[in-house]
């Protein structure tokens, strides 16, 4: 039986979630700039609910972005720490994957269309499209202007939007049937992914572990 490890940190949520014996185990808080003393505390908890230590982990996976630069480095860091001394392979995943896969669980969206605030007057998006349980990429994850955003060309049927980016949701030109600007990664969605990724053979060696941003450019602090 599989056992995998996945943890998320890209924006102001911060979450744990263990898959064990067939059942799912999971920790989540929103928690801005707290993730860094929170992150090893909450997978201390988790594993020790299981019943388990680290060295019964398969792999770990983690979200790789796109999201707070900071964010995403404190979850490769952690990640890549523990998966060197437990000599396991990791599982990176897509932030914006993670949170069409959340819309799915809890809104029952079959299309989703993931935006993230990207502050600088932009938003990370990608679209996605249920395929066997599993949210799949339609195209390419991007970075850009909110009136740029789009869906895919040959896009029908009903589209849920998805993340914080659809705090500017009136000036993306994208008609949904509803959308949760609320929304953020939850490592439950992400350890859903990680086992369809675990299934094909996709884990990493922890040394290929990379963030994923987007972009080159690191957000400045706004003039007071």
């Amino acid at each position: 039986m599989t056992t995998l490890l996945a943890l998320d940190t890209a924006t102001e949520a911060c979450s744990v979630a263990l898959l064990h014996d067939g059942k799912v185990l999971s920790h989540y808080e929103v928690i801005p700039r707290l993730h860094a003393q929170r992150l090893l505390p909450m997978i201390k908890t988790i594993m020790a609910e299981a019943g388990i230590g680290l060295s019964a982990l398969d792999a770990i996976a983690f979200g790789r972005g796109p999201g707070a630069f900071t964010g995403v480095r404190i979850a490769i860091g952690v990640v890549q720490g523990l998966a060197f001394a437990l000599e396991r392979p990791v599982l990176p995943v897509s932030n914006l994957a993670v949170l069409a896969q959340r819309a799915l669980r809890e809104h029952g969206a079959h299309q989703v269309a993931s935006a993230i605030d990207a502050r600088m007057d932009e938003v990370y998006w990608g679209c996605y499209r249920e395929t066997a349980g599993e949210m799949r990429l339609l195209g390419a994850e991007a970075v850009l202007p909110p009136e740029q955003a789009a869906l895919p060309t040959d896009a029908s049927g009903e589209w849920f939007g998805s993340g914080t980016g659809w705090g500017y949701a009136e000036r993306i030109p994208v008609a949904l049937s509803g959308h949760d600007a609320s929304m953020l990664p939850h490592a439950q969605d992400l350890l859903t992914l990680a086992a369809f990724a675990w299934h094909r053979g996709e884990a990493i060696v922890a040394d290929d572990a990379q963030p994923v941003y987007l972009r080159d450019k690191v957000a400045t602090p706004k003039a007071r």
